[in-house]
């Protein structure tokens, strides 16, 4: 899970690999899988650096497990 804000500050929590799109116009919009739609803070490139972060967490601790 990637942690982004809200508009209105509140943090939440989103599973990346339900994130369809995102656009930009003027905030962040993600649209997810489930055809929700999420306004964040943080800029699309923001979005992707924490996605990247979090499958690198993901897929290196899976990694260290199979080399056991």
């Amino acid at each position: 899970m990637i942690k982004l804000t809200k508009l209105n500050g509140e943090e939440l929590y989103i599973n990346p690999d339900l994130i369809d799109n995102m656009a930009c116009h003027p905030n962040t919009t993600i649209i997810l899988t489930t055809d929700s739609q999420i306004i964040v803070k943080e800029s699309p490139d923001e979005v992707v650096n924490r996605i990247v972060e979090f499958k690198k967490r993901i897929y290196s601790k899976h990694n260290a497990n199979t080399h056991e």
